[in-house]
């Protein structure tokens, strides 16, 4: 047992206190007559003790919820409702049906501050013989509120059943959404505000971020690679860097032989790089500019090469690419370059169901408690780790290739046809997405970088998509699947990903 347990403030102390003194003092007027009793239970007694109307028996004949039982204490108490009265009401309409009779009557009635299972509890409570009876009650009232607990586990659960299905309803109107009127979705972030993008750049306002970035050998050293390798390429150039951090692909370049670099960041960290810079005696090459590249100004017309390291979760989460796109719309010149220059998306079967059931099955039984219904809120949600090679069961295929120096904003929302051939007879459990990154265009010395499962570790890891029930698979058959990606229209950097596998079909949220 913990010791170090904080004691209640003097206020907290007071309060209770004054709950506990005001509870001491309730009164209870009569439904039927002028008689002020000292409980709810003591009311319910005397009401059926001094003029046969069993309130608990009224509840249960008329089916009354909740809000029929506070129609008709009210509608007592307002037309002074004669016990004769009442014991004679048919169950046919009630007298009490109308709303108005939700008013309360009496500020404050203490029989409105009970609902209408409670108040069979205070019956059984109060009708319980004497304290030897105490052990047999109080394993009743255990019995009861076990049975309540149940029912609002149940009612918890369809409540939530039914949110899954409203979600669902909702990115299904979001994703057929008629975006041919209005704004063109190629502006999706550059139309974005300042302040809408605030919390994206400023989650790169943190030191943690970049060292995690500078950290992943894997990544930054492929850009120092081919940099450093095809310097031909960067000598007397002037270069773009799109998000530049703490200028690291900026200092690259300009190592590399680039006449002039300009580095824009919108995030606090181009502070701490334009110190860099200074530090290493690059300023002279370097260019520092702080905003976002949609709305600022270069201080040169044109450049010769665009160089980013955009990518993000599944490789177009965040939208950065877009920045860059529109970079190289307005700054590249007509023979320019941009690096990286092509991009490959993948998807690969898993079957690994302890995982699985780790993650998914969990919810049925949680420190003895049934948490089935989280298992539609922990889905939708991409899991962003480091798989297990053995886990992969099928041959990847590339779903989507993207050069850098063609495509459009719009051409990074699809939908593609895919089929996995299956490597295991077993179970599949999740589809993972992982991205390849190349530089190639113009390089004597290509270099590139993989994030599948199967290689050294980055910081992107891999995008783990869990299906609700796994599906039986066998070696060397096909497992047919559909892949849409989209935007998420009220948050354009978020993506949503629908997956249709072997006809089943889940829309996961990446945010």
């Amino acid at each position: 047992m913990c010791d170090d347990v904080p004691a209640l403030s003097d206020s907290d102390e007071e309060q209770w206190q004054s709950m506990e003194e005001g509870s001491e003092h309730i009164t209870v007027p009569c439904l039927l007559c002028d008689r002020t009793l000292a409980s709810v239970s003591e009311t319910v007694q005397h009401c059926k003790a001094d003029h046969g109307v069993d309130i608990p028996a009224l509840v249960q004949k008329h089916r009354l919820d909740d809000y029929g039982y506070i129609k008709m204490i009210n509608y007592i108490r307002n037309t002074k409702f004669s016990a004769e009265s009442l014991l004679l009401t048919s169950n046919g309409p009630l007298p009490w049906d109308s709303d108005e009779y939700l008013k309360p009557a009496l500020a404050d009635d203490p029989l409105l501050q009970i609902d209408v299972e409670e108040l069979s509890e205070v019956t059984a409570v109060t009708l319980s013989p004497a304290a030897d009876d105490q052990v047999s009650l109080l394993l009743q009232r255990a019995t009861q509120a076990e049975d309540r607990a149940q029912r609002a586990e149940e009612a918890l659960a369809r409540a939530m059943d039914d949110l899954h299905k409203l979600k669902l309803l909702a990115q299904g109107l979001v994703l057929n959404t008629d975006t041919s009127r209005g704004p063109s979705r190629s502006g999706a972030i550059a139309e974005l505000r300042e302040d809408e993008d605030e919390a994206y750049f400023s989650s790169y306002g943190h030191y943690s971020i970049h060292e995690e970035m500078l950290k992943d050998k894997v990544r930054t050293e492929s850009y120092r690679d081919f940099m450093y390798r095809n310097m031909d390429i960067f000598k007397g150039k002037v270069v773009l860097d799109v998000g530049c951090g703490t200028g690291i692909l900026s200092m690259f370049a300009a190592k590399a032989g680039a006449r002039k670099v300009i580095a824009v960041d919108q995030s606090e960290i181009i502070y701490q790089a334009m110190d860099i810079v200074r530090s290493n005696k690059l300023e002279d090459t370097i260019t520092l500019i702080k905003g976002r590249i949609e709305e600022i100004g270069l201080p040169v017309e044109k450049v010769d090469i665009i160089i980013s390291e955009w990518m993000g979760y599944f490789l177009l989460f965040e939208s950065m690419l877009d920045s860059v796109l529109y970079a190289r719309d307005r700054y590249l010149a007509e023979d320019g370059l941009v690096y990286p220059d092509r991009c490959n998306i993948s998807l690969a079967a898993v079957g690994d169901t302890q995982k699985h059931s780790d993650r998914i099955a969990f919810w049925d039984a949680v420190y003895d408690f049934k948490m089935t219904c989280m298992k539609k809120a922990v889905i939708p949600e991409p899991v962003v780790e480091m798989l297990k090679p053995e886990t992969v069961i099928s041959e990847p295929v590339v779903i989507r290739t993207i050069d850098c120096g063609s495509v459009t904003v719009s051409e990074l929302e699809f939908t593609e046809d895919f089929s996995l051939k299956i490597t295991a007879s077993t179970f599949c459990t999740a589809i993972v997405g992982y991205f390849d990154i190349f530089f190639d265009k113009s390089c004597g010395n290509k270099v590139m970088f993989s994030t599948a499962p199967d290689c050294t570790k980055t910081h992107w890891k891999q995008t783990v998509f869990l299906l609700e029930s796994p599906i039986p698979v066998k070696t060397g058959e096909e497992l047919p699947g559909q892949i849409t990606v989209h935007k998420n229209r009220k948050d354009p950097r978020a993506l949503l990903i629908t997956l249709d596998i072997a006809g089943r079909k889940q829309t996961y949220s990446l945010q």
